[in-house]
């Protein structure tokens, strides 16, 4: 007699067991239906094709107006570019060429950025889906600010080509140079459009006394 009510008693418990903590019956299914499972939420298509060409509008289903900003001609040719440095490529030196004093004056070798060119290529790196973005048609535009001391001539001016080439003309306010009190002789931004650049948005250009601490 007892042992029938031990084994009745034993498959009760389990019984009891097997309703609460089944997954898909009982009291815990119930609670994770309505605690932890979150129904979900029927996606919203998007209307926008992606990357279909230089400056197109696009009416996003927030009813925000979005833009390619991409400028699929200088992509085209950058890719079409060659020479040495470009792409990203490694620049061959020769014997001659390894010259410690270019690297102690500016920390790199000054005599393979004077021969890279200044608008040079460079891979395109980005994940695939990011090559396909777009983004608002109305952006506020920046300022930008460009320290430097005792800068090497030609890498500073690589550094406004790339800005001026790869940035659409409307997101730049300005572009402001710091001559953070470099006591080389040479002062090329003192004229009004230094290297020949094409067009320059270089609205100052201080000359600090001192350094910046």
């Amino acid at each position: 007699m007892k042992r029938k009510q031990k084994r009745f008693l034993q498959m009760t418990l389990l019984f009891s067991a097997a309703l609460i903590f089944l997954p898909d019956i009982g009291l815990w299914a119930l609670y994770k239906e309505k605690h932890l499972v979150k129904p979900a939420e029927p996606a919203e298509p998007q209307t926008v094709p992606l990357g279909l060409g230089d400056g197109q509008l696009f009416t996003w289903t927030d009813g925000l107006k979005r833009k390619d900003w991409h400028d699929y001609e200088s992509i085209q040719k950058d890719a079409m570019r060659s020479g040495k440095g470009e792409h990203g490529k490694p620049y061959p030196l020769t014997e001659e060429d390894h010259d410690d004093s270019a690297y102690r004056e500016n920390g790199f070798n000054i005599f393979v950025s004077n021969n890279i060119a200044l608008e040079r290529s460079l891979p395109d790196i980005r994940h695939p889906n990011c090559k396909h973005k777009v983004y608002l048609e109305k952006l506020p535009n920046t300022s930008i600010i460009i320290p430097f001391h005792n800068e090497g001539w030609t890498s500073l001016l690589r550094t406004i080509h790339s800005i001026i080439n790869r940035t659409p003309d409307s997101l730049i306010a300005e572009i402001i140079l710091v001559d953070d009190f470099s006591d080389r002789d040479q002062k090329p931004f003192r004229s009004p459009n230094p290297s020949g650049l094409k067009k320059t948005f270089c609205c100052a250009v201080l000359f600090r006394s001192s350094r910046i601490s």
